[in-house]
């Protein structure tokens, strides 16, 4: 990291518009050898870290404040007021020649906003008895405020990891402001909840937003309401905030004028260096993935191998983190062949591609050189999230032209039936498609990997934008040394056909669940689909919610399917290694028609579902034959892995 000024420097004079900015981005570290990662969380937290901040000198015994220190924190301030002026005006200039690309109202908030308010406006009597609970709410809390202040022990504060800090209860007013935001934001959202009459994704979308705004104005996200911040600018002389100002303002630079907030030391990690590093090689390569066989841990395999298919939205190496979280080496050193399909991070020649191109020269043409390299005739597949949408609709079209080369299947948080599926339906309305396709054609046919990522920030907007704000900006912190959140910022791009094609068709119309989805020129029927199929579902997915994964199961009628419900979220939940003795899961051989059915007769059971997993797919991987050596099969290996596909940058 560049050394940063003394702080007994003046402040340096404004900069004029349109010289370079004097914020520098903080340096790449070189990677270093693989550390053990944090086992992987629901809510991803940032690891603990070495504090990087210079400290000066505490306050004399006495407790007086000299002036040396006014002068030091005074000097600091200014820095940093500076520091984010010239950063914000240089982002305004590196925008001022941009087009606008979305309207002022892209998610149509605005007519969802209004049709509640039309709402509360035609029953004045659930208004007034809201507002009165309101006032009431409010004495509550002005009396309680008054009992503490003639030393009463206060009552506990609402659990809310934003203020878990004893700072904020430690001082009545930072108390009051917290539980009086509580009150007001739990109100304002219980409100628009309440409302009747109106269509329920118009409703939920209203809801949606009202949630993001109110999560935006918590007080722990201004300096001058966060107890903590002050405390650490107080302790620092201001220098925490000068750092804050810096990382704001390499932010900023890193997104070209955009703020682009930093959720992980990326300079900590290199694909191939100390992420993504099980031993393998490619052994095949063309225009729309690379195939990459792992090298074997046990002298002996199983006859039938593994084909993993990951989303083509991310990268596959979410399987391949570190070694102590690997799902790719987990399942070597229990005796699977392991392929994995990386898919190419697609450009602008890849504009017009669709479902179909990635069902002939992805799905059947990975299964087929997976056979030719492993001389087996059948293979069990995987298909994570959106993979698991296109391997679903695979099979169907498999079943329905006689091709059984698949012998059993596995989808981790994947969705066929869409009726139900989350918060993300509330970016598939026409009107945000059309903003959308705008991006895409100003990005030459293709979506840029950081606007899906906006996204699935803001489905979890507490955990993964204002908590770095805080952070990286009011606290002055380094982003953690996170695998998983290093993992989350290297986004792909995706083509302009396939993914209108897929927002349309499935979160739009429903259409594959309902047979209706026309794929490699037939309509794909998930009923035909016959041979075992194993779901794993996630209880805190925010991304395929658990009854939406659960509706999916159900969809394939005529199959066998196993379906397990693990602890945590949509990526902790599946990213779960039996050592680290984390969460939980569910059983249950039968699948009744809804989910409540099903976990009332569930069992629940400690740790990962990984083992449970592995029995079924043993039981379904045929005989033990000699291992398998990628570097001995029908083609010569490319490169080691994890290839050059997953290094591609958007």
């Amino acid at each position: 990291m560049a050394k940063r000024p003394t702080t007994t420097q003046p402040p340096a004079a404004p900069r004029k518009p349109g010289r370079p900015t004097s914020a520098k981005p903080r340096p790449k570290k070189t990677a270093t050898a693989p550390q053990p990662a944090p086992a992987p969380d629901a809510e991803p937290k940032a690891t603990p870290q070495p504090e990087k901040l210079r400290f000066s000198p505490p306050p004399p015994p006495s407790g007086e404040v000299s002036r040396e220190m006014i002068e030091t924190l005074s000097m600091n301030l200014a820095k940093a007021a500076m520091t984010a002026q010239a950063a914000i005006a240089e982002a305004a200039l590196s925008q001022a020649d941009r087009p606008v690309a979305l309207s002022p109202d892209p998610f149509n908030v605005g007519p969802a906003m209004t049709q509640v308010m039309t709402g509360l406006a035609s029953r004045p009597d659930k208004l007034f008895a809201a507002q009165a609970d309101l006032f009431n709410r409010y004495l509550d809390l002005w009396a309680g405020a008054t009992r503490q202040a003639a030393g009463e022990t206060p009552p506990p504060a609402p659990a809310d990891k934003r203020f878990k800090d004893p700072a904020w209860s430690e001082n009545p007013m930072f108390d009051v402001m917290r539980r009086s935001y509580l009150i007001t934001a739990d109100w304002m959202n219980g409100l628009v909840s309440s409302v009747e009459d109106v269509d329920p994704r118009t409703k939920r979308r209203a809801e949606f937003f009202t949630k993001l705004l109110t999560d935006a104005f918590s007080p722990s996200n201004f300096l001058a309401s966060n107890p903590v911040a002050l405390k650490a600018m107080a302790e620092t002389n201001g220098e925490s905030l000068v750092k804050g100002m810096q990382n704001f303002a390499a932010d900023l630079e890193r997104g070209m004028g955009k703020l682009k907030i930093s959720q992980a030391d990326y300079g900590r990690f290199e694909v191939g260096v100390n992420v993504a590093t099980a031993p393998g090689k490619v052994v095949w390569r063309d225009e729309l993935f690379e195939l990459i066989q792992y090298d074997p841990a046990t002298e002996k395999q199983r006859a039938i191998p593994l084909l993993i298919f990951p989303p083509w939205i991310n990268k596959f190496y979410i399987l391949d983190l570190q070694p102590e979280n690997s799902m790719i080496r987990w399942l070597s050193a229990q005796g699977f062949t392991v392929f994995v399909c990386s898919w190419v991070n697609p450009d602008r020649d890849k504009a017009d591609w669709n479902f179909d191109q990635y069902l002939e020269k992805g799905i059947y043409r990975a299964v087929e050189k997976a056979l030719e390299q492993s001389g087996a005739e059948k293979l069990n597949t995987v298909g994570y999230c959106i993979g698991g949408t296109l391997l679903g609709a695979a099979l169907a079209h498999m079943a329905q032209s006689g091709d059984e080369r698949v012998a059993a299947a596995t989808f981790f948080a994947a969705q066929h039936d869409f009726a139900e599926a989350g918060d993300l339906l509330l970016f598939t309305d026409e009107h945000w498609l059309a903003e959308i396709e705008k991006q895409m054609d100003a990005a030459g046919g293709v979506l840029p990997g950081a606007a899906m990522a906006d996204t699935f920030n803001a489905l979890r907007a507490n955990d993964l934008i204002w908590s770095f704000f805080v952070s990286n900006y009011l606290m002055g912190k380094d982003p953690p040394a996170f695998d998983l959140l290093f993992w989350n910022a290297d986004q792909t791009r995706m083509p302009k056909a396939l993914h209108l094609n897929y927002l349309r068709s499935m979160y739009g119309r429903n259409l594959l669940t309902k047979g209706e989805l026309e794929i490699g020129g037939i309509k794909a029927d998930l009923s035909k689909v016959t041979i075992p199929l194993y779901f794993q579902a996630s209880r805190e997915d925010h991304i395929a919610p658990m009854n939406s994964v659960y509706r999916s199961a159900r969809a394939f009628s005529n199959a066998d399917v196993t379906l397990t419900l693990a602890g945590s979220g949509h990526i902790a939940g599946v990213v779960n290694p039996p050592s680290a003795k984390k969460y939980q899961h569910w059983l249950n051989p039968a699948l009744p028609a809804t989910l409540a059915e099903w976990q009332a007769g569930a069992e629940e059971r400690p740790g990962s579902w990984w083992e449970h997993w592995a029995g079924w797919l043993h039981d379904r991987s045929g005989g033990w034959v000699a291992a398998r050596d990628p570097e001995k099969g029908a083609f010569p290996p490319l490169e080691s892995a994890p290839g050059s596909y997953v290094k591609v940058k958007s």
